[in-house]
């Protein structure tokens, strides 16, 4: 199996329920896994590869901050650094399609943002500093490194989410990357949107609820197999 290899769902489903098994990767939960194994997937990402390079924190997908380097230097993107120590990570980002930008992240800078995870920054400040760094140098002149995330650190310290009162209980709908691959699943397998939305009893894909996006997409391979 090549790295980009199409890997059917059903095995995605598969290799999922054994990493949340083996719990190798980190505690998370078979559906999480699944989720973050379809979003590397659109990216033509192995799915071992990507249970190494991506994270889930906080019920949000991440992709560390050494993931973001090696696909930037593998696009062609170059960096400089000018001074990386416990006090500042200093460098400049350059990419032949997105230009050059100078990016500093230094204590003073970690609490005028007032990041909610200050404590780490005080544990390891090297590298905490050194992961900021790469993630916005790389999301400002070549974007397409970060696969659309935020590194661990970042997501650490972001606010909690509010989740809309949906009645009796709060149900998390699928997100914009959830929502494009039941999308692509749909035109994949040749199902009628309607057939899907009537069996979730929905009336738009974006009202689907996001854990049963995964149970969605197996369901019109299995109709498309009928």
């Amino acid at each position: 199996m090549t790295a980009n290899a199409l890997v059917p769902l059903d095995q995605l489903d598969s290799m999922a329920a054994s990493f949340a098994k083996g719990r190798l990767f980190g505690d998370k939960n078979k559906d999480q896994i699944l989720s973050l194994l379809m979003l590397a997937h659109a990216e033509g990402v192995h799915p071992v590869t990507a249970m190494r390079d991506f994270d889930i924190i906080n019920g949000r997908p991440a992709k560390k901050a050494e993931a973001m380097h090696r696909s930037f230097i593998a696009a062609g993107g170059k960096i400089e650094w000018h001074k990386l120590d416990d006090t500042c990570a200093d460098a400049t980002f350059s990419h032949d399609q997105g230009g050059s930008a100078r990016i500093t992240w230094d204590m003073e800078r970690v609490k005028k943002a007032k990041i909610a995870n200050e404590a780490m920054y005080a544990k390891y400040p090297r590298q905490m500093l050194r992961s900021r760094c790469i993630s916005e140098g790389c999301r400002t002149v070549f974007p397409a490194a970060t696969s659309g995330l935020y590194e661990p650190g970042e997501v650490k310290g972001m606010e909690p989410v509010a989740e809309k009162d949906m009645g009796p209980a709060d149900v998390v709908l699928a997100t914009l990357e959830q929502i494009e691959a039941m999308e692509k699943a749909i035109k994949e397998f040749g199902i009628e949107k309607t057939a899907l939305l009537a069996k979730a009893e929905i009336n738009d894909l974006a009202e689907m609820p996001s854990a049963d996006v995964a149970k969605a997409i197996l369901w019109i391979r299995k109709q498309a197999a009928k």
